[in-house]
């Protein structure tokens, strides 16, 4: 397993007692904040080619929808309703081909998108083309 970026693991002792950490993948598109302590993470996708969103909009949710992604240590991911998303300047960029752990959350950046994933299996799987949450 790499680091997502050294600096991750490097913030990451300051980063449990702030409970939280954000980074966005190399193309701009995908902006992400871990907690660490909670073992949670929640990732916006900016711009989305793909077809319907990845979960059915609720009926109460009357914002922009798809585009917002959360996980947990347990349990499938989830979609949150939103105000349209916008990009982050984060400073901390996760390069292709490298990991980290946001508690038990696991991500992976790769050139094909980004996969998050919980102990129970659990998880999405966010690019410009397709969005999954399992």
């Amino acid at each position: 397993m790499r680091p997502l970026i050294s600096a991750i693991f490097l913030a990451l002792p300051c980063a449990a007692s702030a409970d939280g950490y954000g980074f966005m993948t190399p193309s701009g598109n995908i902006y992400c904040n871990g907690a660490v302590e909670a073992s949670q993470i929640t990732c916006s996708i900016i711009n989305r080619t793909a077809g319907p969103p990845a979960l059915p909009r609720p009926i109460n949710c009357s914002a922009t929808w798809g585009h917002v992604f959360k996980l947990g240590p347990i349990g499938p991911a989830t979609l949150s309703s939103s105000n349209p998303p916008r990009a982050v300047n984060y400073t901390d960029v996760a390069p292709y081909g490298v990991s980290a752990s946001f508690g038990a959350i696991f991500c992976q950046s790769e050139s094909t998108g980004l996969t998050c994933t919980n102990p129970q299996g659990h998880g999405f799987f966010l690019s410009r083309r397709q969005q999954n949450a399992f």
